[in-house]
């Protein structure tokens, strides 16, 4: 791998295998026409054509679809289509901070292909000989991506609750890291990216962060999530990047970001231009 097939892995979708997903006339998902079919029993709801899903149009306020909703994503959990749960509302909208159309279940958010909002914190510690950072390794019995790198902290962003604050009930969750320390984490950038997984659309938008650690904190998880953590420096966790899928596929590109920053990644690299275009490139459509 490279730091661009990275990028383009995490964009990669064929859009004839999807439908949009409308809601009071505007798109905000994408379904894959594979699950469609088990959404045809709920008509009264989701409005299904040859062309997209619609919901209901007489479901007016953002309460009357999330009550309308909520039943049909429980039950296709029951039967196992949608094959996790994590009891967290995500709001369902087109940006963020933006009023939402309605609330659905985390786990269900890339089966509707509606945008999800994560928060990813790179633990960075200054020593004399350079920067380096802490990673976590996911545990083995995670059911996405287990055993693989991460960022020392991430997490999904719920509703109902502020950037930071979720920042800081992460960081005391995943790294053992207290609030005092935590809040001093910095937003530093925000990505976007759109590609198909094996559980639909993923539309997400990553909001990063920098935490600087002192050099004597070693941090400790506590929601059993974490296998381990390891303090590496910046060209460490850069070749791991670069040449490897060592890392769970979105905290490629927040690598890549922080790499940028930091300028691991720069304009003698040859992709340097390109890397920079797609990484940041806007999700339009």
């Amino acid at each position: 791998m490279s730091y661009l097939e990275h990028i383009e892995n995490n964009n990669r979708f064929t859009p004839d295998l999807f439908m949009p997903f409308l809601v009071a006339e505007q798109k905000f998902g994408w379904i894959e026409k594979s699950f469609v079919k088990h959404l045809s029993r709920w008509q009264n709801v989701l409005q299904i054509t040859k062309d997209s899903v619609t919901l209901n149009p007489d479901l007016i306020t953002p309460e009357q679809r999330s009550n309308a909703i909520a039943p049909i994503l429980e039950t296709l959990h029951k039967e196992g289509i949608i094959d996790s749960w994590v009891g967290e509302l995500y709001a369902v909208n087109q940006h963020y901070g933006e009023q939402p159309v309605f609330l659905m279940e985390r786990a269900a958010v890339s089966f509707f292909g509606v945008r999800g909002y994560g928060v990813h914190v790179n633990g960075l510690v200054k020593k004399s000989d350079g920067m380096y950072i802490w990673i976590a390794r996911r545990t083995k019995d995670k059911p996405f991506w287990p055993g693989m790198l991460d960022q020392m902290v991430a997490g999904g962003q719920p509703a109902g609750i502020g950037r930071l604050e979720n920042v800081i009930k992460e960081s005391a969750e995943e790294a053992n890291i207290p609030e005092s320390i935590a809040s001093t984490a910095e937003l530093v950038s925000t990505i976007h990216y759109r590609g198909a997984s094996s559980r639909g659309m993923n539309v997400d938008t990553l909001f990063n962060y920098d935490v600087f650690l002192p050099e004597d904190f070693v941090p400790k998880n506590t929601d059993g999530e974490v296998d381990e953590f390891i303090l590496m420096t910046l060209e460490e966790m850069a070749h791991l990047t670069d040449t490897t899928t060592e890392f769970k596929d979105n905290c490629n590109l927040v690598n890549i970001d922080l790499l940028l920053r930091r300028c691991l990644i720069n304009e003698s690299h040859a992709d340097y231009a390109e890397i920079r275009k797609q990484l940041y490139a806007p999700i339009t459509e």
